[in-house]
């Protein structure tokens, strides 16, 4: 079969012929891709971030993947050849304290698809049965594998500031590219906050709006005014960051209200505040990671009724090089995926 793996770290994957996966087995299944999107992480991957917690090379890439069930293993239930899937990045040992309580995102003995064992940037890739949620009849797995992780995590960081968000709210939205323009769609399903995006880029800002975000404000180095003057001087009631890179976890905070909430969710940069600041305006700081097995299961319905469209760009499996580029330039309105 055709897959792209990783040979040395900051060297382009390389597109090549590999033996299938062997049978599943008990607790495997084995899926057919349909898409696999492609995001920023994979280039952390790509640059060696993660060089410490990786597989040995070569290894398939690809952590957010849909397709159809292929063949399943021994002891599988619910699961049968040609269902329509999309799989969670995380394979969970399900038995740790973690995972016991449903928070299977923090996994003690997590293993992470395209990095930690094989990917989804090939035509079929096993996973664990645990892994995997069924899609309804109607869902087009290639349309929506990115939502596999970087729509799951924009939707667990929307989910978990709900209470935050109630109506008369406001929410900004700092990055509106791949995970931004899901999150301004979650935010629009779930609650009744108003939504203004912050991005460097006019078409990132664009989408926004199309999308339904109540302003837009474009990342100048005069946004953190901007934002203020957008919430009548009070501020925002959550700032969700998905970029958490140059300076956007302080600009974060200047933007946030009084008992406000900063999300991060994108990473790399760093955050330096004055216990004080937060005390005195009661701040909430959170990291929110990926999300659960459970909240895939709702996002996927959310996919299925039309409350959240991935805007994608595509490319096929032997473009990757093509498509690394266009990621990295920022040339890629939303999401990028792959197609096998």
């Amino acid at each position: 079969m055709i897959a792209a793996r990783l040979h040395a770290y900051g060297r382009l994957p390389v597109v090549e012929n590999i033996a299938e996966p062997p049978a599943p087995g008990a607790g495997e299944v084995v899926v057919r891709v349909a898409g696999a999107g492609l995001c920023r992480t994979d280039l952390h991957v790509l640059d060696g971030v993660f060089a410490d917690l990786c597989g040995p090379l070569p290894y398939v890439m690809g952590h957010e993947t849909a397709g159809w069930v292929h063949a399943v293993g021994a002891d599988v239930d619910g699961l049968a050849p040609g269902d329509p899937v999309i799989v969670h990045p995380f394979l969970t040992c399900g038995s740790c304290r973690w995972c016991r309580r449903g928070a299977d995102n923090l996994c003690e003995r997590f293993r992470f698809m395209g990095a930690m064992v094989d990917g989804g940037f090939a035509e079929l890739v096993t996973t664990d049965a645990r892994s995997v949620v069924r899609l309804g009849p109607s869902t087009d797995p290639a349309s929506i594998a990115g939502l596999a992780d970087g729509g799951l995590a924009a939707y667990r960081a929307v989910k978990e500031s709900l209470t935050w968000l109630g109506p008369g709210s406001a929410a900004v939205v700092l990055g509106a590219g791949g995970l931004g323009h899901l999150a301004i769609q979650f935010l629009r399903a779930l609650s009744a906050t108003r939504v203004v995006a912050v991005d460097r880029t006019a078409r990132a800002l664009d989408l926004a709006a199309r999308l339904g975000a109540d302003g837009v404000v474009q990342a100048d180095g005069r946004h953190v005014a901007a934002v203020r003057a957008a919430t009548d001087g009070l501020g925002a009631d959550v700032v969700l960051d998905f970029v958490g890179d140059e300076g956007t976890p302080m600009d974060a905070i200047r933007m946030l209200a009084r008992g406000g909430r900063y999300v991060a969710v994108g990473y790399g940069g760093r955050l330096d505040v004055a216990t004080y600041d937060l005390v005195g305006s009661e701040i909430t700081v959170a990291g929110s990671l990926v999300g659960t097995h459970a909240e895939l299961e709702e996002l996927a319905v959310l996919a299925e009724r039309g409350h959240v469209v991935v805007t994608c760009a595509t490319y096929p499996l032997a473009g990757i090089q093509d498509a690394m580029a266009d990621l990295r330039a920022g040339r890629v309105e939303g999401r990028a995926a792959l197609l096998p």
